[in-house]
């Protein structure tokens, strides 16, 4: 339990770097934003003329009687809409990542100098456009993932009681290991680490996970939300790679006061980052 609350405790201690960095915030905002609106069209777009989808994709049930043929057709729609909302908010964060992916890769750089005792952020070497070719091709993997969970607990949903109580709870856990994932790939993908290492170093820190994405997972269901969260999500999720390497953290970063943090090593068995 006490890794709970450390993840918790890092996603606040991003919240207040950024709070402390105004201009890094203010850059931060703008992927978010586009992300937002792009989200927003496609959304209202199927609100509109998704029950149209739906009719022209059952041709089947047009002799049915009434009430039947409204019902189904309903419930087709509503289901439909349930799926986007949902690949929405499991793919939001990995959309607005790849396309702010140079602004929060500055503000993650910034973020490890202002904690590292020697003030030395790691850096990749790579050049801007194969970094952007392995988040998309890493993002896209993980949305992979998160659907196949996403179509398994949509169909647990139907069962009795379970599936409205046990399912729902399961589905944030889910939805915030794989959020955990992408927003510490920002500062892991820098230092070399590939997408099976960091799975495997994520894994080993499930409850410290859970407590940094599961809460926000929760937040994220409100777009408008999640706009604003994400910078200081990419700021503690920075945090939180450091402690995942065993990497040390400066307390009192950006004043150039406080003691170093020993942050204790991966546990034995987990892979080194490598490129």
């Amino acid at each position: 339990m006490r890794d709970l609350g450390a993840g918790f405790r890092y996603l606040l201690k991003g919240q207040r770097w950024v709070a402390r960095h105004g201009k890094q915030y203010g850059f931060g905002l703008v992927p978010g934003l586009i992300t937002l609106v792009l989200y927003a069209a496609a959304l209202i777009a199927l609100a509109l003329w998704g029950e149209d989808a739906v009719t022209w994709a059952t041709p089947f049930a047009d002799d049915w009687s009434s009430p039947w043929l409204g019902l189904f057709r309903g419930f087709l729609t509503a289901v439909l809409f349930a799926l986007a909302l949902l690949l929405a908010v499991v793919t939001f964060t990995a959309v607005t990542l790849l396309v702010g992916q140079p602004f929060y890769e500055n503000l993650s750089e910034k973020v490890d100098r202002d904690v590292s005792p020697d003030g030395h952020a790691p850096e990749s070497g790579l050049p801007l456009w194969r970094e952007l070719w392995i988040s998309a091709r890493d993002s896209l993997r993980i949305v992979v993932r998160a659907a196949l969970w996403g179509v398994l607990l949509f169909a647990c949903g139907f069962i009795p009681v379970v599936g409205q109580t046990a399912v729902p709870v399961l589905g944030f856990f889910v939805t915030g290991f794989f959020l955990t994932e992408e927003l510490t790939a920002v500062a892991l993908q820098r230092r070399g680490v590939d997408l099976r290492t960091r799975l495997t170093l994520l894994r080993s820190r499930k409850t410290l996970v859970w407590g940094f994405g599961t809460p926000l997972a929760v937040a994220f269901l409100v777009p408008v939300v999640a706009v604003f969260l994400m910078p200081g999500a990419v700021a503690g999720a920075t945090l939180m790679a450091r402690e995942l390497l065993g990497e040390e953290i400066r307390e009192g970063g950006e004043d150039g006061e406080g003691a170093v943090t020993a942050v204790p090593q991966p546990p034995s068995g987990s892979p080194s980052p490598g490129r």
